[in-house]
C-alpha cells in the first residue's frame, strides 16, 4: 500500500509539472491560431494598390472585351464589303467564337492564374491579341477562313488570357466591395465598345480597313502595356497546375447554383444578338447612316453605368434584387420596344435602354455565383458556369444569323421574338433560384410535413 501511495504521489507531481508547463506556454503565447487567421483572410477592400489593380483590369477589358462589344461594326462591314459571299450566320460565327473561347478557356486560365498569377497570362494575352489583329488587317476579300482563324480563334484565345485573370485578381484585393470593383472593371469593356466603333467608322473611309484595324491594335498594345505594369496578385500562389480540379461539379448539389447556371445559359444565348444586329436593323429600317453607324456605340455607352451602378446596389441589397429586375426589363424592351420599332427614334431608344439594363448581366452573374459558393472552390465553380455560358455564346448569334437568312420583315421578326423569349425564360429561371434560396421559403419548407427530416 505504501508503494502504491508513493507511485500515485509521483504521478500527481508529474501531472502538475506538465500542467504548469502548458499553462506557462498558454500565458506566454495565448491562442496563436486566431491571431494568424485574420492575417490570412485580410482583404484591403480599397487603398492605392487595390484601385491601381482595378485601373489595370479596366484597361485590360477595355482593350480586349471592348472589341467583342465592337463586333457589330465588323459584322456590318464584313457583310457589305469584305465577305459579301458569306452568310450572316457564318460571319456572326466569327464574333461568337471570340466569346466562346473567352468563357470556355476560363477553366484553364483560372488554373494557371491560381498557380502563377498574372505574370504569365497578361503579357502572353497581350502578344496574342495584338498579333491576331495584325493578321485580321491582312485578310483578303471573300476569304472567310482567314478572319475566322485570326479574329475568331486566335483573338478569342488572347481574350481568355486577359479577361479571366483581370476579373479573378480582384478577389485578392476586394471582398465587401467586390461587386463594385467588378462593375468598375467590366465598365472598361463597355467603354471600349463605345470608342472602338467610332474609331473604325471614322478610319475605314479615310485610311482603309487594314490600317484602321492596325491603329486599333496599337491602341490596344498601349492599354495592355499599362495593364502588365499595374495588375498584380496579393495572396500566395500554388505554383502548380492541377487540371483535375479545374471544374467542380459539386455545385450542382445546390439548386441555386444549378438554376443560376441554366439561367446564365438562356440569358447569354440571346444576350449578344442585339449587339450584333442592331446596326444592320437600323440600315434595314432606313435610318440615316450618320445615326445607324453609331447605334452600337450608343448601346455600349449606356452599358457603362449599368456595369458600375448595379454592382454598387448589389453590395447593399443583394445580387438577385438587381439581376432579376434588370433581366425582366430587357425582356420587355426586346418584345415591347425593339419588335414594333420602325423609325430612328424608337430604335435609338431601344439601343440606349437595352444597353443600360443588359450590362448588368456580365458583372452580376459571377457576383451571384460568388455569393452562394465557398471561397476555396469559387474559381472552379465559376469556371463550370462559364463552360455552359461558352456553349450558349457559341451557338447564340449564329442561330440568330440562321434566322436572318434574308434581311426582311418576317425574318427580323423571328430573330427578335427568339431573342426576347430566351431572355424571358432566363429571367424566370433566375427568379426560381432566388425563391429556392429565400430564407422564408426554407423556413416554411423545414416546418412543413414534407420538409421535416426523419
Amino acid at each position: 500500500m505504501n508503494h502504491v501511495t508513493v507511485v500515485d504521489k509521483r504521478d500527481l507531481e508529474k501531472a502538475e509539472e506538465q500542467l504548469t508547463v502548458v499553462g506557462r506556454a498558454v500565458a506566454e503565447d495565448p491562442l496563436p491560431e486566431p491571431s494568424a487567421e485574420p492575417e490570412l483572410e485580410y482583404v484591403p477592400d480599397g487603398g492605392r494598390e487595390a484601385w491601381t489593380v482595378v485601373l489595370g483590369s479596366s484597361l485590360a477589358l477595355f482593350a480586349s472585351a471592348g472589341m467583342i462589344n465592337t463586333y457589330g461594326t465588323f459584322q456590318n462591314y464584313y457583310e457589305t464589303t469584305l465577305l459579301p459571299s458569306s452568310s450572316s450566320s457564318i460571319i456572326s460565327l466569327i464574333g461568337s467564337l471570340q466569346i466562346f473561347f473567352l468563357y470556355f478557356l476560363g477553366t484553364i486560365t483560372g488554373r494557371i492564374f491560381d498557380a502563377y498569377g498574372t505574370s504569365v497570362l497578361i503579357p502572353a494575352g497581350t502578344l496574342i491579341s495584338v498579333f491576331s489583329l495584325m493578321m485580321v488587317s491582312l485578310a483578303q476579300k471573300d476569304q472567310a477562313y482567314q478572319v475566322i482563324l485570326s479574329q475568331g480563334v486566335l483573338f478569342g484565345i488572347g481574350l481568355a488570357m486577359l479577361f479571366n485573370p483581370a476579373i479573378a485578381v480582384l478577389g485578392h484585393w476586394f471582398r465587401r466591395r467586390r461587386a463594385l470593383a467588378i462593375g468598375l472593371t467590366t465598365g472598361g469593356s463597355a467603354s471600349g465598345g463605345v470608342i472602338f466603333p467610332v474609331i473604325l467608322e471614322k478610319l475605314i473611309p479615310a485610311v482603309g480597313f487594314g490600317w484602321a484595324v492596325r491603329i486599333i491594335a496599337f491602341i490596344i498594345l498601349g492599354c495592355l502595356t499599362v495593364s502588365c505594369l499595374t495588375i498584380r496578385t496579393r495572396l500566395p500562389l500554388s505554383g502548380r497546375i492541377s487540371l483535375r480540379t479545374a471544374v467542380d461539379l459539386g455545385g450542382w448539389k445546390d439548386p441555386r447554383y444549378g438554376l443560376a447556371t441554366i439561367a446564365g445559359f438562356l440569358l447569354f444565348y440571346s444576350f449578344f444578338i442585339p449587339y450584333f444586329y442592331i446596326q444592320i436593323y437600323g440600315n434595314f429600317r432606313g435610318v440615316r447612316p450618320g445615326i445607324a453607324n453609331y447605334l452600337l456605340a450608343i448601346m455600349n455607352a449606356m452599358t457603362v453605368p449599368s456595369r458600375v451602378l448595379p454592382g454598387f446596389i448589389a453590395d447593399r441589397y443583394g445580387t438577385l434584387h438587381v439581376f432579376v429586375p434588370a433581366a425582366s426589363i430587357c425582356t420587355i424592351l426586346v418584345l415591347g420596344l425593339w419588335l414594333p420599332s420602325r423609325n430612328a427614334a424608337s430604335i435609338i431608344a431601344f439601343s440606349a435602354l437595352y444597353g443600360l439594363f443588359s450590362g448588368a448581366f456580365v458583372s452580376l452573374l459571377p457576383t451571384y455565383i460568388a455569393s452562394i459558393t465557398p471561397r476555396e472552390v469559387y474559381g472552379a465553380r465559376l469556371g463550370s458556369v462559364y463552360m455552359v455560358v461558352a456553349v450558349a455564346t457559341l451557338v447564340g448569334t449564329p442561330t440568330g444569323g440562321a434566322l436572318l437568312k434574308v434581311t426582311d420583315e418576317s425574318h427580323f421578326t423571328s430573330l427578335i421574338i427568339f431573342s426576347g423569349v430566351l431572355i424571358g425564360a432566363g429571367t424566370v429561371t433566375l427568379t426560381m433560384a432566388g425563391l429556392v434560396g429565400s430564407p422564408r421559403l426554407r423556413w416554411i419548407s423545414e416546418r412543413s410535413p414534407f420538409g421535416k427530416k426523419s
